[in-house]
């Protein structure tokens, strides 16, 4: 039984996020997803000039004149939902925490797959599986995956996105759509070879979430910072100038380290932080790369 507030969230997210797919990135998702590949239509006279490899044999010897197979292309594809539920995505400042940042693009992408025919399915993930969700069509299941990312429980506290790939791999024979939403905090190395694995199998797109306090602490004196994760404690002093700077070349060197390793696989990626307009990140992707593919 869902608790009157999270009944009323569900229903905000699908209120908010069915109009925003509807107003402002419907079109762009067609356009940039379109199918993932031809079926069999039916056959056809053959006419001077059509491509003779599409020519049917076994029509052509019953009926004495050649006639060709026309495909159409599949409308049809599978979209998963890879959804990071790590102990880091439980921060949050600026409106909303990442994890539920996380739930709503999800549930805006959810709603647009829907909208072009196609099947969503979720894969919730830490350092194990921790719900895998099969695909299918439907508002009534696309409802269902935004009431597990808001409601579920996970078990685990780390993040295994090499093992979340895997487990996509095994599960997802045909090729799909696969949109993983990760804060993207552990070692770009750790999940280069996994990632490359799936983007050759699958269209990936990753989707960036962070927190703006999470690369620039202002200056509050001396504080006790805990990973999220692993529970270990620091004492920092945020006044410290050479804090602040060393603070600074790590966010950077990881922020640069993970854009490479996304960029030498051909792996696109949306940037999205907590107190952003999110309509208008996904929006401006989809009409990039769709001008990108036309050309």
């Amino acid at each position: 039984m869902l608790s009157p507030e999270i009944a009323r969230k569900i229903r905000q997210i699908e209120i908010s996020t069915r109009h925003l797919v509807m107003d402002s990135f419907a079109g762009e998702y067609h356009s940039v997803f379109k199918g993932q590949g031809m079926e069999f239509d039916e056959v056809r006279p053959y006419y001077p000039g059509d491509d003779v490899r599409r020519i049917d044999w076994n029509v052509t010897a019953r009926t004495g004149s050649p006639f060709v197979r026309r495909y159409q292309e599949e409308r049809e594809s599978t979209v998963m939902l890879v959804v990071d539920a790590s102990a880091s995505g439980d921060f949050g400042t600026v409106g909303r925490f990442k994890r539920e940042l996380a739930a709503e693009l999800a549930a805006a992408l959810s709603f647009a797959a829907t909208s072009n025919n196609d099947r969503v399915g979720l894969l919730i993930f830490t350092d194990r599986v921790e719900l895998l969700v099969p695909p299918r069509k439907g508002r009534k299941h696309v409802l269902r995956l935004i009431r597990d990312m808001l409601v579920f429980e996970p078990r685990g506290k780390g993040t295994d996105i090499p093992m979340a790939l895997e487990t996509i791999n095994l599960v997802l024979k045909r090729q799909g759509i696969i949109f993983l939403i990760s804060d993207f905090l552990a070692d770009p190395d750790g999940y280069r070879r996994p990632l490359a694995i799936t983007n050759r199998r699958h269209d990936v797109v990753a989707l960036d979430v962070h927190d703006p306090l999470e690369r620039e602490i202002a200056d509050v004196g001396v504080l006790t910072l805990e990973d999220a994760e692993t529970g270990e404690m620091t004492m920092v002093d945020t006044g410290s100038t050479a804090w602040r700077e060393a603070f600074a070349r790590q966010v950077i060197d990881h922020d640069n380290k993970k854009g490479q390793v996304l960029a030498s696989l051909g792996v696109d990626s949306i940037k999205v932080a907590t107190g952003t307009d999110y309509a208008a990140k996904l929006t401006a992707f989809f009409r990039l790369r769709a001008k990108r593919l036309s050309r």
